[in-house]
């Protein structure tokens, strides 16, 4: 409507408009017509109805003037009010979404097995590592007493069994 508006107000100010501009406010100006022409067909070509409107109305003031006699029998095919592509449309997403929400499920269990077996090995390496440390400072803290118990011909400490170097 402000298009219009505004078109009304440019013819009137007697403005110039360009060629480009003109055709494209001419266009826009024709859809917005042939909108109303759909909505008035819409609105006004059931005749149908016109008629039964006025026989209702007849009837209220008690004289009926008209009659549905004349009304001729339609078998208009019974349109869905949703249409079949668009419920395949909605199955398809459905099944999509289905399958993309198993895929996450999956991945985020995958993902948490993963988390875990981390964690074990971070725990195992952690415990590895102390016990590594605590055999080394057995090592340091030990009065080495050296021998060759084994036999091997290599000396070896009594007591920890570091070996000579």
């Amino acid at each position: 409507m402000f298009i219009v508006g505004g078109m009304f107000f440019a013819i009137l100010n007697k403005n110039s408009i360009e060629g480009e501009w003109k055709e494209l406010l001419l266009l826009l100006l024709g859809a917005f017509i042939g909108s109303y022409g759909k909505i008035i067909d819409y609105w006004f070509s059931d005749t149908d109805k016109d008629k039964m409107l006025v026989q209702k109305m007849d009837e209220e003031d008690g004289v009926s003037m008209s009659h549905t006699n004349d009304m001729k029998e339609t078998n208009k095919p019974v349109a869905p009010l949703i249409p079949d592509a668009f419920i395949q449309g909605a199955a398809a997403a459905r099944d999509l979404a289905v399958v993309e929400n198993k895929q996450k499920h999956e991945l985020a269990s995958d993902q948490q097995e993963h988390d875990q077996a981390m964690a074990k090995d971070a725990q195992e390496h952690k415990q590895e590592m102390e016990k590594l440390e605590f055999e080394y400072q057995m090592h340091r803290q030990c009065d080495h007493e050296w021998g060759d118990s084994d036999h091997d011909g290599e000396e070896e400490c009594q007591k920890c069994g570091k070996i000579k170097d």
